[in-house]
């Protein structure tokens, strides 16, 4: 899979700057969603864990490419 996702042009540094993007994002949608709708807290926090949990996929995904690139 990693050798894949490096043939088609993804690098680490990708992934990197989509996990940080991520974490920007969950923020960003749990207080939109908070002031914006009125669907209440709940729904917000379930949009900002929802939107945070690609993170760690997306840091993972930039360790995984990284150690590829430097064999």
């Amino acid at each position: 899979m990693l050798q894949q996702l490096h043939k088609s042009g993804l690098r680490s540094e990708h992934a990197y700057v989509a996990g940080f993007v991520s974490i920007g994002l969950s923020f960003t949608s749990w207080f939109l969603s908070k002031h914006l709708e009125r669907a209440g807290v709940a729904r917000a926090d379930r949009w900002g864990i929802f939107i945070g949990e690609w993170a760690p996929t997306f840091f993972a995904i930039g360790n995984g490419l990284r150690t590829y690139e430097t064999r």
